[in-house]
């Protein structure tokens, strides 16, 4: 497979991911054009991008070498489509890329939930949308820095003019797996997700929250309601973390001091990472816990199931604007029933 550049990369959304992506991307050559909000693209133009990542590497793109667009450039014809809008923005989204691209254009859909690739289809039927998965977490640091505090290697559905791009995403630091069957990817990396409420509303980093046993209690049990509901629905969710999904709920009840030992590798979490759902709240935005707890919910009505606590956690995100607090372990188990 040829290392060539197969051309020009479109990041729709430079919010985190698109940013560390579409940055890192950039660094290794790849002529990339980001398209994002002004509030982002305006930190970018006065302080460039600096991405670094666990593992100690560092790169730094000057602000004069940055492709900043508010909207998808008029005769842009790129190889390939970043989609890293956020849920809520995707059909919006997929309506613009389709007008402003060629029919068959690439887009991969990096964002969280299941859903997002089949909304954008229905809105840009004339794309060629792929879904595809971010396993790892990234969090803004600093204005314009961006700062990978997860391991992990991006996955994407199988198409041909995917493979082309493979030595492209390996070499620049980002690498990227092509499934024939993308969906069990996807709910492996949802039931992970299911700690983002958790994380968002502890208030606490992500490592800092992971060592307390009250609030991984409430993670295992989101996650022992979805599996019963994958379970009924047919669906075997593939290996996204260090351990196979069934084990999880009761590695996460362990004790705080066998936790430590037993989850070392799930614990390679830096303290600079947190989740974008509690970026979300700091903000005040909406956050994206209809793309996560919401789809169990769904997924769940359709079987004729109920699905109570990731329901609470959809209640308690959408309250928080009104209610902003930090939850304790404590209450946030009684909130669950626990």
């Amino acid at each position: 497979m040829s290392d060539a550049i197969p051309g020009e990369v479109l990041v729709m959304g430079a919010g985190t991911i698109g940013c560390f992506i579409g940055g890192s991307l950039a660094a290794a050559g790849v002529p990339v054009t980001f398209v994002g909000r002004p509030r982002v693209l305006d930190k970018l133009a006065r302080h460039g991008l600096t991405l670094t990542d666990l593992d100690g590497a560092r790169h730094k793109l000057a602000a004069p070498t940055l492709r900043l667009c508010e909207q998808v450039p008029v005769g842009a014809r790129p190889a390939l489509v970043l989609l890293c809008v956020k849920s809520g923005a995707t059909a919006e989204a997929a309506r613009e890329l389709a007008f402003a691209l060629p029919a068959g254009t690439t887009v991969v859909s990096l964002q969280n939930g299941i859903s997002n690739s089949a909304a954008a289809g229905q809105a840009g039927p004339s794309l060629n949308i792929r879904a595809g998965m971010v396993p790892y977490n990234v969090a803004e640091i600093s204005d314009g820095a961006f700062h990978r505090g997860t391991p992990g290697r991006l996955a994407a559905e199988d198409d041909p003019t995917l493979r082309h791009w493979l030595p492209v995403f390996e070499r620049a630091g980002v690498p990227l797996d092509l499934h024939a069957d993308l969906l069990p990817v996807q709910w492996g990396k949802l039931l992970l997700n299911l700690n983002n409420p958790v994380n968002a509303l502890s208030g606490l980093p992500l490592r800092e929250e992971l060592m307390q046993r009250g609030y991984r209690r409430c993670f295992a049990a989101l996650i022992d309601e979805t599996l019963g509901v994958l379970r009924v629905s047919g669906i075997a969710p593939a290996q996204v973390a260090a351990v196979p999904a069934r084990r999880l709920p009761g590695l996460l009840r362990l004790p705080d001091w066998l936790f430590r030992i037993v989850a070392a590798r799930m614990l390679r979490i830096d303290a600079k990472a947190r989740s974008s759902m509690a970026d979300d709240l700091a903000l005040g935005r909406r956050t994206e816990i209809d793309a996560l707890s919401g789809e169990v919910v769904r997924l769940a009505q359709d079987r004729g199931l109920s699905a109570p606590r990731n329901a609470r956690m959809v209640a308690l995100l959408e309250a928080w604007p009104q209610d902003p607090k930090r939850w304790t372990a404590r209450q946030l188990q009684d909130a669950l029933g626990l």
